[in-house]
């Protein structure tokens, strides 16, 4: 397995336990590495991951419902709706993730975490939102740098 496939399993997991659970992020990233040690640089690419996801996966999904409105965001399961988070935040925040790299990764990791229609499945929902990829990093720079205003602003107070 390739070493950022790893830190992107890595960062699912605990993105799956943080979601599930509620269990605080830093100590489930923690224990993850601790269970599956990383060296430093992809150790903070999880990282990267785990916390560019948490603070807007309330905007992912929205999103995810709105451009694959055939796929009820209730409906589908807890860790497909992290793997598709995850390739949605690479491409239209992190941005260093071509669409075509990100798609690819995410069936990866559903092949490897998700039930035996989740690579399809991941596969046609990241599809569509590739078509509309422009408009959801616009809307999601947006709600990205308005958390961090808000942020800048509490942090001030």
């Amino acid at each position: 397995m390739k070493s950022r496939t790893r830190a992107r399993g890595l960062a699912l997991q605990a993105l799956y336990e943080i979601d599930i659970a509620n269990h605080p992020p830093a100590e489930v990233l923690r224990e993850r590495l601790e269970d599956e040690p990383l060296s430093d640089d992809l150790a903070e690419f999880a990282r990267q991951i785990i916390f560019g996801v948490l603070p807007l996966a309330h905007d992912l999904d929205q999103i995810i419902a709105k451009y694959a409105p055939e796929w009820p965001l209730d409906q589908i399961a807890a860790i497909d709706r992290n793997i598709l988070r995850v390739a949605c935040w690479e491409f239209a925040v992190k941005g260093e993730t071509p669409v075509k790299v990100a798609i690819n990764e995410a069936v990866e990791l559903a092949k490897m975490y998700g039930s035996d229609s989740a690579p399809r499945f991941i596969n046609g929902v990241l599809g569509s939102l590739a078509e509309h990829q422009h408009e959801i990093e616009q809307r999601l720079k947006s709600a990205n740098s308005s958390l961090l205003n808000s942020e800048s602003l509490q942090s001030k107070g």
